[in-house]
C-alpha cells in the first residue's frame, strides 16, 4: 500500500510554500478492524493528514472551489460509485477494497480549524459529500462531522453537504446553529424509490424512503434541503412511470429542489465495477449500455437532455423546482464533462 508521496496542492495558508505535500506519511496510519455488525468485513485505516482543504479542478466546472473530505473509500457499495479510481493513487483495490478498505483523517477537525484561521484564507464556500459520503457508516464511530461543522460555524464559513447517510440529523442542531451566522446548504442523494434497485446498486446506503425522511426532517426544522436525483441508470431508472414516481416522493418529502444527472462512467474504476455489475445481474442490457456509452463517460447529450426536460416537467407538476428557497445544491466533484457545455438543469445555486 503506498501512502507516501500522495501529493495535492495545499490549501493556501501562512507560511505554505504552495508546493506539492505528500498528504500523509506511512508512519503516520494506524489499521483497525471491528468485529461489529456493521463494520465487519470493514479495514479502517486512520490516518493524520497534512491537509484537509482541497481545490477543486478549474475544468471541473463545480459550482464550488474548495472541498473537505474526511474519508476516503465508502462502504455504501455504490456499483456506479465515480470516485472508485482515488483508491488507486494509494494502490488500493477500486472495486471491493473501495467499499471495505476506509481511510479516515482523524483529524480532519483540527486542520480545518487551522486552515480556516489562517490570514490568507478567504472564506469561501467548501462543499463536502461531494467526493465520498461524509455521513457513511464509518462516522458513526470516528464523529468527524460534529467537530468540522462546529469549525466552520465558528468562522462563519459558508458550506454545503451532499449525503445519502441519515446520519446527519444527529448534527441537526449544529446544522440550524450554522444556518444563523452562515449560507448552509444540504442535499439528499436519491436517484429513484425502486427498492429492488436499491439493494443491489447501492447495498450499504440507507433506503431510498429514509432518505426522504431525512428531507423531511431537515425541511421542518427550517433547513432548506434539495435532492440530488442522481444517478438516473439508463434503462433501469429511467423509464417515465419511475422518474414520475421518484418526482412525486421528492416532492411529498418537502425538498425544496431536484436536481437530476444521468450516470457518468468513468474509466479506472467506476466503469470497469459497474459493467463487471451489469454483465452478472443485468447481461440484456450490457450491449445497450456500451453503445449508449460509446463516446466516453457521459451519456449523450441527447439522453441528458431528456432526462432533465422530464424531470423538469415532473418538478414544475408537483410545485418543486428551481425557484424556490436559495441555497447550494451540491453536486458530485465529478459529475460533468471537464470541457463541454453541460446540458440544461436544474439551477445549482
Amino acid at each position: 500500500m503506498r501512502w507516501d508521496h500522495l501529493a495535492d496542492r495545499p490549501v493556501p495558508e501562512a507560511g505554505g510554500t504552495g508546493g506539492p505535500a505528500a498528504l500523509f506519511a506511512a508512519d503516520a496510519v494506524t489499521t483497525r478492524t471491528f468485529d461489529t455488525p456493521e463494520f465487519r468485513g470493514i479495514t479502517f485505516h486512520e490516518v493524520r493528514a497534512r491537509s484537509i482543504v482541497n481545490r477543486v479542478p478549474g475544468a471541473s466546472r463545480m459550482p464550488f472551489e474548495w472541498t473537505v473530505n474526511p474519508y476516503r473509500g465508502c462502504s455504501h457499495a455504490c456499483v456506479y460509485c465515480f470516485a472508485r479510481k482515488t483508491h488507486s493513487y494509494l494502490d488500493l483495490d477500486t472495486g471491493a477494497g473501495f467499499d471495505s478498505q476506509i481511510v479516515v483523517k482523524v483529524n480532519a477537525p483540527e486542520l480545518l480549524r487551522r486552515d480556516l484561521a489562517s490570514p490568507r484564507w478567504q472564506g469561501a464556500h467548501i462543499a463536502m459529500g461531494t467526493n465520498v459520503d461524509c455521513y457513511q457508516r464509518a462516522e458513526g464511530r470516528y464523529a468527524l462531522m460534529p467537530g468540522i461543522i462546529s469549525a466552520l460555524r465558528e468562522r462563519a464559513n459558508p458550506f454545503s453537504i451532499l449525503t445519502k447517510g441519515t446520519l446527519i440529523l444527529r448534527d441537526l442542531d449544529l446544522l440550524r446553529e450554522a444556518a444563523t451566522v452562515t449560507d448552509v446548504g444540504v442535499s439528499v442523494s436519491v436517484g429513484f424509490t425502486d427498492g429492488e434497485l436499491w439493494r443491489t446498486v447501492e447495498p450499504g446506503t440507507p433506503a431510498p424512503e429514509r432518505r426522504l425522511d431525512v428531507v423531511r426532517a431537515l425541511a421542518d426544522a427550517g433547513i432548506g434541503c434539495g435532492v440530488l436525483m442522481a444517478p438516473v441508470l439508463p434503462f433501469l431508472s429511467d423509464a417515465p412511470e419511475q422518474l414520475r414516481e421518484t418526482v412525486r416522493a421528492v416532492a411529498a418529502a418537502g425538498a425544496a429542489s431536484v436536481t437530476p444527472l444521468a450516470l457518468h462512467l468513468r474509466p479506472g474504476g467506476s466503469r470497469e465495477w459497474f459493467m463487471t455489475w451489469l454483465r452478472r445481474t443485468r447481461p440484456d442490457l450490457v450491449g445497450r449500455y456500451e453503445r449508449l456509452y460509446a463516446g466516453g463517460a457521459y451519456a449523450p447529450k441527447w439522453y441528458q437532455r431528456r432526462i432533465t426536460r422530464t424531470v423538469h416537467e415532473l418538478a414544475d407538476a408537483y410545485g418543486i423546482g428551481p425557484r424556490g428557497r436559495s441555497f447550494r445544491v451540491p453536486v458530485p466533484e465529478d459529475s460533468a464533462p471537464p470541457r463541454t457545455p453541460r446540458p440544461t438543469q436544474l439551477t445549482l445555486l
